[in-house]
């Protein structure tokens, strides 16, 4: 057995460093990129009593057919377990539960401040020009034997004094 002298020779060497084309023969833009956010939006945790809220509220003061009733119940502060008298507005067609700014202020009741404010509309969808919801109580409502607890959002409601939804 003869050893071979020499190999054949490969036509295309597959090995070979590549041609670099020099920078200065490229036109080159400035391009004007996004800043890098996140895929998926930071999720803002709303504390638990906060959570108890619709997602949807509409207000009304009295329905058309005046199907409404209005009680006089009582109201107690969660903090100060104060009483305070309000006459309630029920089966308004509400999709929540309103309380007057008016009337927390001259009893000076404690409120929660929202994380983010609520749109409040009114039966017919026109927005509600108390505005938006920023705070609310929370209370024991009493009537006769009945009690219940709930959140009550805070807004300008004229004459009426809490709106039961």
């Amino acid at each position: 057995m003869q050893p071979a002298i020499s190999a054949p020779r490969s036509p295309v060497n597959k090995f070979t460093v590549l041609t670099i084309e020099d920078s200065n023969t490229i036109d080159s833009e400035l391009v004007d990129t996004p800043p890098l956010t996140p895929l998926v939006p930071a999720l803002l945790r709303k504390p638990k009593w906060e959570r108890r809220l619709s997602k949807l509220l509409s207000i009304s003061a009295l329905d058309a057919q005046r199907t409404s009733l209005l009680l006089p119940v009582e109201i107690g502060t969660t903090d100060t377990s104060e009483l305070h008298s309000i006459k309630a507005l029920l089966n308004s067609r509400a999709t929540g539960s309103f309380i007057d700014r008016d009337f927390i202020c001259s009893k000076g009741i404690n409120t929660w401040t929202l994380s983010c404010n609520m749109l409040v509309f009114n039966v017919d969808s026109s927005p509600n020009k108390a505005g938006q919801i920023s705070e609310v109580i929370d209370v024991l409502l009493h009537y006769k034997t009945y009690s219940e607890r709930m959140l009550l959002a805070v807004s300008g409601l004229g004459k009426q004094s809490l709106i039961l939804g």
